[in-house]
This record gives structure tokens, C-alpha cells and sequence, in this order.
């Protein structure tokens, strides 16, 4: 009864886990990656449409990104997303491709960087713990409701951190706490 119950928390933390990755694919930390721009979404022909499917995104140095659309006539729209995406990005469009220069990083943009990590993993953390959460309030109300015996209830408690601990076992290995 209570096994429904743990065999779907893996996959919710391990979809936290992915948003986390996600997050920080997107944090520009001093060399251009294209994954930095490439979920931008853009209005084109009257559809937000991501980057990544209208145009060819490259880096061909460490501090420059090219964006290169298939459609020539999407320059514009390319370049004002990438304006109003709220990554600090000036984009020049030289009728061809849209070009970024990634400005070098400056001591205090790197304080903000770690402030930002620490927010967004935390936030990770207090997702991971809510799900925790939320699936033992379950298996305690199914004993509760004479659905679970007390043993049943006590393996589930063994079973679930036993995944908290695997996910904190990552964690630690992750961002070397």
C-alpha cells in the first residue's frame, strides 16, 4: 500500500534535481556557452518560440556568442528577446547574426552569483524536504485510517530515508559541502 507512495518520490526529487541542473546551465559564470541564451523564448510570427528552433546559437570564442537565425527577418525579434530576458546581455545585431560579448566578471557580479546559487539551492532543498514531507504525512494517514499496519509504517519511514539520505549522499558530492 505505502510502496505507491515511495516509488513515486524518487522521480519528483530527481525532477528538483533537474530544475536545479537547469538553473544553473543558465547562470553565466565568465565563458560563453550557448545554453545561456538558447531557451529564450521569442516572438515569432506571433508564437513564443524557444531559441534553440529558429536559429543556429554558437560560441566561437570564450567571451562571444552568435546567434544565427533561419530566417533573416527574425533578427529583430531575436535581438529584443535577448534584451528583455533580464540576463544583463547587449546584443548587436549586424544584419546577419545577433553577436553577445560577454563582459568579464567583475568581483562584486561573482558575490552576487553565490548569493543567487545559495538561494536557488536552497530552494531545491526546501522542495526536496516538502516532498519528504508530503509522503510521510500520507503513509501516517493511511496508518491512521487502519490502511497500514505500524510496521508497514515504519519500513516506509526506513525506505524514505534511505532516499533522502541517497539524495543528500549527491548533494554533498555535488556541491562538495
Amino acid at each position: 500500500m505505502y510502496q505507491s507512495l515511495i516509488n513515486g518520490t524518487k522521480p519528483k526529487m530527481q525532477e528538483v534535481l533537474k530544475q536545479l541542473d537547469e538553473e544553473f546551465k543558465n547562470l553565466r559564470i565568465g565563458k560563453a556557452n550557448s545554453s545561456l541564451v538558447e531557451d529564450i523564448k521569442v516572438l515569432y510570427y506571433g508564437t513564443q518560440t524557444p531559441l534553440k528552433q529558429m536559429a543556429s546559437v554558437s560560441t566561437p570564442d570564450a567571451k562571444t556568442i552568435t546567434i544565427q537565425p533561419w530566417d533573416k527577418n527574425s533578427l529583430g525579434d531575436i535581438e529584443m528577446a535577448v534584451r528583455n530576458a533580464d540576463l544583463g546581455l547587449s546584443p548587436v545585431n549586424d544584419g546577419n547574426v545577433v553577436r553577445i560579448s560577454l563582459p568579464p566578471l567583475t568581483e562584486e557580479r561573482r558575490q552576487e552569483l553565490v548569493k543567487h546559487l545559495k538561494t536557488v539551492a536552497e530552494e531545491a532543498r526546501v522542495a526536496l524536504r516538502n516532498i519528504r514531507s508530503d509522503v510521510w504525512n500520507s503513509v501516517k494517514s493511511l496508518e491512521k485510517d487502519g490502511k497500514l499496519t505500524e510496521d508497514d509504517k515504519y519500513r516506509a519511514e526506513e525506505e524514505l530515508n534511505k532516499i533522502i539520505d541517497d539524495f543528500n549522499k549527491w548533494w554533498a558530492t555535488a556541491f562538495l559541502i
